[in-house]
């Protein structure tokens, strides 16, 4: 098949420096490097093959995932690759697997939690992967109530051990991936017993399965929860279903860096402060959050392709028809995702540098930001995870009927990323969250203590709920002073009203559960404020290259002004500006679409994914689409036979109407 590159003329429209930008999107000349070499590394290896993975059946389809990361932790080997180079090599192997929860929560849990004994003991095990670990901690009956879990480990102080038991159906461990048949061992979760009391929830190391033959050990029912939404997709995992019956571990099991058992049976709180707990939970959202922005970046790199390849309609004389990419309804629903893509980038960044601040301040025994860490990391989840999925789902739409192919790559995209609205926190308790953190801070405002970070803004409360939005043409609205403004004054007003709101209210509690919804906005309000102020920010640095700062300053104009665009009404209502203010905001945003319009293919090339990542025929870099479309379609397990299979049965005695000949 003839090669060619119908994006070619696109790219000839670029205004700025895309390799310039590709540094910035990577984070470093450094970071781009390590990403090309993995990405490469992988797209050229045939066993990393993933365009037949939407039609393998389950079992095939989890086989196949094995050998994939068997391979990956075999070339990590061979070829000696850093921590980071491992890490970026599992990315672009684009395959949920038992090795993400090995790495992104066994390991932490470990380090996070375990004394310096326990780590010198199980961590060489894992870094080797002599064993293999998951996160054992949501239940059938229990998620996002963690302080509800059901599952047991109660001591026993004549044997000096942990008898971990599943009391109830709904204590039974579920959804940990990893579980259903590969990890060897699992950081638990249970209720700590001891001398009949209950002190609450711990982790515990439990060792799952023989290192000899994979059996289950005597007491633990094990196996996988069934398959989940989308082909292919997530059903890479294993998703597990554990139940205990009175399992016995050592005492040295129970992970003891912040409180411990003695061996007398006496509950003991450390020295270490029980809050370096939250550092492993601030640093998995954190994570979490910068792989919103890869999912995103994805399917808006396959739908700016797309609809620059795509034309209809428009023709005249014969002439060729309008590329989709050109129509305006198309623009104002694609370009405000790929200006967030890029939000959700930098402020990911942020996030990093913030986890590591906590940390450091952490083990130096100061807690003053652990808060606003753990209601930023929250809120930021929650936020960019939902409007990823949305997102997704969007881009799938804005590349009409093939959209839904799945050789477009986008349906198991949106199927493996969706559920990262539900794990590690539920998208709306989350938000609530963030919600009692901003109620805390503005009861606290009379005070004199002052909020700092990214509650700073609160400081200027009493200007804020006052202040005209200083938005006198069109042109305004491209002033960083005055969308911060905006945006503060908006978070502001919703936070003091919610919180007038709920003093009237019988009791605190009574005002928050009837005021949740109202709540929700604040919060969601909060978190947009930090998403535009750090993209902002961005935009302030010295960045290198040719247009690329114009270009962001674009990206993020787009970013602010669609989100303002969408809550209209919060801005409004709360008279943060006038609806003729919302009409210049909308007047701007149509002109930023039209100055962005030359530049989104290079911007999405910007992302320097390969084909292989992308996983889409659709999003190809060369936009060849239609022939390999065609091709794709001659692939499927259907067309092995041009007669199928069943039409001596079915078919014909339909047709040829010998009902009762048939076996039917």
């Amino acid at each position: 098949m003839e090669e060619v590159d119908h994006l070619a003329h696109e790219r000839s429209k670029a205004q700025f420096d895309v390799d310039a930008m590709k540094v910035v999107w990577a984070g470093s000349k450094h970071a781009l490097d390590v990403a090309d070499r993995m990405a490469r590394l992988v797209a050229s290896d045939p066993v990393f093959r993933k365009d037949n993975r939407t039609m393998l059946g389950r079992k095939e389809l989890f086989k196949n995932t094995l050998r994939k990361a068997a391979h990956a932790w075999k070339r990590i080997n061979e070829l000696h690759l850093t921590e980071e180079e491992a890490s970026m090599l599992r990315l672009f192997v684009d395959e949920p697997s038992y090795v993400d929860l090995h790495w992104g929560m066994f390991v932490p849990a470990i380090k996070g939690q375990g004394t310096d004994e326990q780590q010198k003991k199980w961590l060489p095990l894992a870094y080797k992967m002599q064993i293999i670990g998951c996160y054992a901690q949501t239940e059938l009956g229990h998620g996002s109530n963690v302080q509800g879990l059901e599952t047991t480990a109660t001591f026993d102080p004549k044997s000096d051990e942990f008898i971990i038991h599943s009391p109830t159906l709904t204590s039974s461990k579920w959804w940990p991936g990893g579980l259903g048949k590969v990890s060897t061992h699992a950081a638990v979760y249970a209720r700590l017993i001891t001398d009949g009391k209950d002190h609450g929830i711990h982790g515990f190391i439990v060792q799952l399965r023989s290192l000899d033959d994979h059996s289950p050990l005597p007491g633990i029912t094990i196996g996988d929860i069934g398959t989940k939404f989308g082909n292919g997709a997530y059903n890479t995992m294993d998703n597990g279903v554990l139940q205990f019956d009175h399992v016995r571990i050592p005492r040295n099991q129970m992970l003891m860096r912040v409180s411990q058992v003695t061996r007398e049976g006496k509950y003991l709180r450390s020295d270490v402060p029980w809050q370096l707990l939250y550092g492993t939970m601030v640093y998995v959202r954190q994570t979490i959050v910068s792989d919103a922005s890869k999912a995103l970046s994805r399917a808006a790199c396959i739908a700016v392709r797309y609809s620059a390849v795509r034309r209809q309609f428009g023709s005249q004389d014969g002439g060729p028809e309008t590329q989709v990419i050109d129509y305006k309804t198309q623009q104002s629903r694609l370009f405000p995702l790929l200006a967030s893509a890029y939000a959700f980038r930098f402020v990911g960044e942020w996030l990093k540098w913030l986890y590591a601040d906590v940390t450091q301040r952490l083990q130096a025994n100061d807690f003053s930001t652990l808060p606003e860490a753990h209601a930023c990391t929250a809120g930021l989840k929650s936020l960019t995870t939902s409007a990823t999925a949305d997102g997704i789902e969007e881009c799938r739409k804005l590349c009409g009927g093939h959209g839904y192919l799945c050789s477009s790559g986008l349906p198991e995209l949106f199927a493996v990323y969706v559920p990262a609205c539900t794990y590690e926190g539920d998208n709306v308790v989350l938000l609530l969250q963030v919600a009692r953190f901003l109620m805390k801070t503005v009861s606290q405002l009379g005070s004199g203590t002052q909020p700092v970070g990214t509650t700073a803004y609160m400081g200027r409360a009493q200007h804020l709920m006052q202040c005209k939005c200083d938005v006198r043409g069109a042109e305004d609205w491209l002033k960083p002073s005055v969308i911060l403004e905006a945006f503060e004054a908006r978070a502001v007003r919703l936070a003091v009203n919610c919180a007038q709101n709920i003093s009237k209210a019988a009791s605190p509690e009574e005002g928050f559960s009837e005021l949740s919804a109202d709540l929700l906005e604040a919060a969601v309000a909060h978190c947009q404020l930090i998403i535009v102020s750090k993209f902002i920010e961005k935009v302030q640095q010295d960045i290198p290259g040719h247009g690329v700062k114009g270009q962001l300053q674009i990206l993020c104009n787009i970013y602010a002004l669609s989100v303002l665009h969408k809550h209209l009404g919060d801005f409004l209502a709360t008279g943060c500006i006038t609806s003729k203010q919302a009409s210049l905001a909308n007047d701007q945003l149509r002109s930023l679409y039209s100055q962005i319009r030359p530049n989104a293919v290079a911007l999405v090339d910007a992302f320097n994914y390969t084909n292989h990542y992308l996983g889409s025929v659709l999003g190809r870099y060369d936009g060849n689409v239609y022939p390999n479309l065609y091709e794709e379609a001659w692939k499927d397990p259907l067309n092995d036979s041009v007669v199928p299979d069943g039409y001596r049965e079915y078919i014909q005695p339909v047709l040829k109407q010998k009902f009762r000949a048939s076996r039917l």
